[in-house]
Formats: structure tokens, sequence, C-alpha cells
């Protein structure tokens, strides 16, 4: 079963409480629709796995992209969306690599996003709408600038991607464009 995005809302908003890894998860989600569409691929689909993908981590942090297994087992989710939501942990807490675009599209961008958002909130507009390349690649580049984001699983997942990782920035930024106000970083603009 291919949950509706209202469904995995729902499931996000029962284990997850916490403010701020709901945003993540809207962001990623945001990013993966974004990048769907550049694909031609199911953008609700592609969505509905990012939503998902850190379901487990508030309430099981050690069991982090296992237990979620068990827990969309339980919802009769798809198999192959469950691979895809547990792929992304790949090499730090999972061990299944991640094979179809959407799983690599999944594992490029959920460390990026969280370098973005912090690049964003840094700038007096505290906004992705007036982000640039230029300047997330200069924080890229200053390994103290949120020190706990793994810029090796970024380089891999680009490559994995067959991409660049000014590519890959360039394309995450837009998609988070397109959720900037339901991720709080729209700047002035109203929130949707």
């Amino acid at each position: 079963m291919q949950p509706t995005r209202e469904q995995a809302w729902e499931w996000l908003k029962e284990y997850t409480k916490s403010e701020a890894l709901r945003r993540h998860a809207l962001t990623v989600e945001g990013c993966m629709r974004h990048f769907a569409a550049l694909a031609g691929e199911d953008a609700e689909l592609w969505g509905v796995v990012g939503l998902l993908h850190d379901l487990d981590y508030e309430q099981y942090p050690d069991e982090h992209c296992k237990k979620v297994q068990e827990i969309l087992r339980e919802k009769d989710v798809d198999p192959a969306i469950i691979r895809a939501v547990a792929s992304h942990g790949f090499g730090i807490c999972s061990d299944i690599e991640p094979e179809s675009r959407m799983e690599k599209t999944l594992y490029a961008i959920d460390e990026l996003t969280g370098l973005i958002t912090a690049a964003a909130i840094m700038r007096p507009s505290k906004s992705v709408m007036d982000l640039e390349l230029k300047s997330v690649k200069k924080k890229y580049k200053t390994p103290s600038f949120a020190a706990g984001v793994n810029r090796a699983v970024i380089e891999q997942g680009a490559q994995r991607l067959g991409t660049t990782v000014d590519e890959l920035i360039t394309q995450c930024i837009l998609g988070m464009r397109e959720c900037a106000p339901a991720i709080g970083l729209a700047g002035d603009a109203p929130e949707a």
C-alpha cells in the first residue's frame, strides 16, 4: 500500500513531536518532490518517502532505519517504500544500499538539507529564497559550520546520482524554495 500524503503526515505527527524534526521531514519531502519532477517520476510517492524517512528517529534513535521498517510493515506499506526509507542511512545505521533513483536521491539530500537550512538561518533574511550556491559552498567548505552534517555522505550521494555536489546543492535549494513557507524559510513571505 502506498500511503497518501495525509496518512504519512499523521504517522509522522504520531511518532515525531519535535517541531525541528517535523520541519526537517517537510524539507526532505519538498526536495524529494522537486527531484521527482526533474526525473519525470511520481512526486507524490517520492514526497511520502521523504516525509517518512526519519519516522523512527525521535523515539528509536538507536534503532533508526531498522524500527521504521517494522512500523511501516505493520501498516502494510509497500515494501519498495520501506526499502527506500531505510536505505537513506546506508553505511551509518542501515545495510540497505540505495539502488533506485528515488533511494539515491533521498540518500544524497538528507544531510544536505540540514546544511542548507543552517546556511539559510544564518542569513539576514533567514530565507532560502535569496540563498545562492556560492553562499552554501562557502559554508560547506567550513568543517565547523553545521559540523554534524556528514559531507562524505553528500559527496557519495552526488556520485551515486551521477551529478556534482554543486548541482545537487543548486537543485536542493530550488526544492526548498518550493516548500519554504511550510518549513519557515520563506523570509517575509506568508506561511502556506
